[in-house]
């Protein structure tokens, strides 16, 4: 799909998205991308998830765009509640990962930044 798509990744995501991306090509069949989607859970009634997953063949109910090279993949269901949004990766000595902030569709988020209400 060649449609804009409002989701901000800012440089440090982008770098550890690459750098996850290139450590883990080899051992996939299939090309890679970054999969962010939201399920039911965690302690403010929905979580975010993120994972590389191979590209074998588009799916009808994904919405798949790049940004800066970066391929990303997002369901339907869960860019209603993401779009908009900003992808970080925190790295301190607490806690390390990826995280979603300044989420213009929740209402309150946790203090882990994984989840949040609508």
């Amino acid at each position: 799909m060649n449609e804009q798509y409002d989701l901000k990744v800012t440089s440090i995501a982008k770098e550890k998205i690459k750098e996850h991306l290139d450590s883990a090509k080899d051992d996939c069949e299939f090309p890679l991308g970054f999969r962010l989607a939201v399920a039911g859970g965690g302690c403010s009634g929905f979580r975010y998830e993120m994972a590389l997953e191979e590209m074998e063949s588009e799916r009808d109910i994904d919405y798949n765009f790049e940004i800066e090279g970066i391929p990303f993949l997002v369901d339907m269901m869960s860019w209603n509640y993401i779009e908009g949004a900003t992808l970080d990766f925190n790295d301190s000595l607490l806690q390390s990962g990826f995280m979603i902030k300044d989420n213009p569709n929740a209402s309150s988020t946790c203090g882990c930044g994984e989840s949040f209400s609508i």
